[in-house]
């Protein structure tokens, strides 16, 4: 395992922030349906939705694409970065999911070439569209990132994405946006925990409520997100 360094806290700062230009901003992966459904009201439906999905959705399905595609980067396993990119595309339930993913690893892609042109090689080795999940690790992987680091900073980004697009929606306050991230602190850890030690035979989720609600997104009349 490696140590956690103020280094790795810089760079896991940078590759969390929502300033990062890959367009994670523009997805509300079906959150917009579940608000125009009725389905999330406030800010305890909408906390309960984000650990749902911690718990046993897709998300925990990236976080361990991502840790696996940053273990063949430091081994230099090509051919297992391309096996996992293509199972993670064939993993997409919908086509607004899928393109989220290629759309964010694309550009995610274009930006770590621009700052480590070092992994250019690497990015152009693994067959395209690249997943952002796969980009990510790659990236934490060529810094050398403490790999719990990476996961947990990979699982707090999607879930201040959420209740980023939750305040809009619902709509609430910034402060109940805050005081969501904040009880969500220990479940985001634990997930990290168990994404690291998970083996390839235990690979599960149940994602069929975020299926749905991404599928109704696509024909939604009015929409913020494009997922």
């Amino acid at each position: 395992m490696l140590a956690f360094t103020n280094y790795d806290f810089l760079s896991i700062l940078q590759l969390a922030s929502p300033n990062l230009p890959v367009g994670a901003y523009s997805y509300s992966e079906g959150l917009e349906t579940l608000v125009e459904n009725g389905v999330i009201v406030c800010a305890s439906t909408l906390k309960s939705w984000v650990e749902s999905e911690l718990a046993y959705g897709s998300i925990r399905l990236d976080a361990l694409v991502m840790n696996r595609a940053y273990n063949a980067t430091l081994t230099g396993d090509i051919q297992t970065l391309q096996r996992w990119n293509l199972w993670l595309s064939a993993a997409r339930d919908t086509e607004e999911l899928r393109a989220a993913s290629w759309q964010m690893g694309r550009s995610l892609q274009k930006l770590i070439t621009k700052l480590a042109p070092q992994t250019t090689p690497l990015y152009e080795s693994v067959d395209n569209p690249c997943n952002y999940a796969i980009a990510l690790g790659i990236a934490a992987a060529h810094w050398q990132i403490n790999p719990e680091a990476t996961i947990l900073a990979y699982l707090y980004s999607w879930a201040n994405n959420l209740v980023t697009a939750g305040v809009k929606l619902v709509p609430l306050g910034q402060t109940a946006g805050q005081e969501i991230l904040l009880g969500l602190q220990e479940l985001l850890s634990k997930t990290a925990a168990e994404i690291l030690i998970l083996e390839d035979d235990e690979i599960a989720c149940c994602s069929w409520g975020l299926s749905l609600a991404s599928m109704q997104h696509e024909k939604q009349y009015t929409r913020l997100f494009r997922s």
